[in-house]
């Protein structure tokens, strides 16, 4: 019980307290920063992946790992049957600042990164591993046995499209927040920022209604959650579906 009061307790504070950094940015290229804010449907821990120090987008919503370059935002919203769990309002699952790209073949080198390749028979956050995709020499895709595959381990060409199709890249941060099964209430702050929703509404993303305005005002909000230490950065909580 004193660990549900706790956290009601911090989700009020990080509604209310706002310090307005933001002109620290002034300078630093944030007018050139995008946002890309999406609902996630299915929050397993595999898109995104926010195991093991780094948040990573390596599946899924093309369009934006095709899209966001280093600086941008990315923001995760719940679904209504994750979000029905806790109420009717979207609620942020996870967010992160885009801190590398990198292509599949490269992920899948990356030595820091063969931790997120998955392995089936360990434990869910191993299971549920997203660095799946690499080339052979001769340019063929291979898709490890992963979440993405068929039950077999047979390959989903339907999924390696869908993740290969349209963009080689894979969004990395180590600047991230991610709620899971106990996201948190949309700060009335960022929620709605002259007029402009925060939260997506049905499939796809939104991108181009955050004007510069937005983001800064995102991003006051998330240096003073970092900076006042009213929640601490990375992963807080497991996926909401496990």
């Amino acid at each position: 019980m004193q660990s549900v009061l706790q956290t009601q307790s911090m989700h009020m504070i990080l509604m209310e307290v706002f310090i307005p950094v933001g002109q620290i940015l002034k300078g630093m290229g944030a007018s050139m920063t995008k946002l890309f804010s999406y609902v996630v449907t299915r929050d397993y821990g595999f898109a995104p992946n926010p195991f093991h120090s780094y948040c990573t987008l390596a599946t899924c919503k093309p369009q934006i790992r095709k899209h966001a370059n280093v600086g941008d935002w990315v923001v995760g919203t719940t679904s209504v049957a994750i979000g029905s769990r806790h109420g009717s309002k979207p609620m942020l699952l996870y967010w992160m600042k885009v801190s590398e790209i990198l292509t599949f073949q490269q992920y899948w080198s990356d030595t820091r990164f063969q931790v997120k390749k998955p392995m089936l028979n360990g434990s869910k956050k191993m299971a549920y591993g997203d660095n799946i995709y690499h080339q052979t020499s001769s340019g063929v895709w291979m898709q490890s046995n992963s979440h993405h595959t068929y039950p077999d381990g047979s390959i989903n060409r339907e999924n390696l499209s869908t993740d290969t199709g349209q963009t080689n890249n894979v969004l990395i941060s180590n600047e991230f927040v991610y709620m899971g099964e106990n996201p948190l209430p949309i700060p009335p702050s960022v929620a709605n920022h002259q007029g402009v929703a925060l939260a997506k509404k049905g499939a796809g993303h939104k991108s181009s209604a955050f004007n510069a305005s937005f983001i800064s005002n995102f991003e006051n909000w998330h240096y003073n959650f970092y900076c006042l230490g009213n929640a601490p950065m990375g992963f807080q909580n497991k996926p909401s579906d496990w």
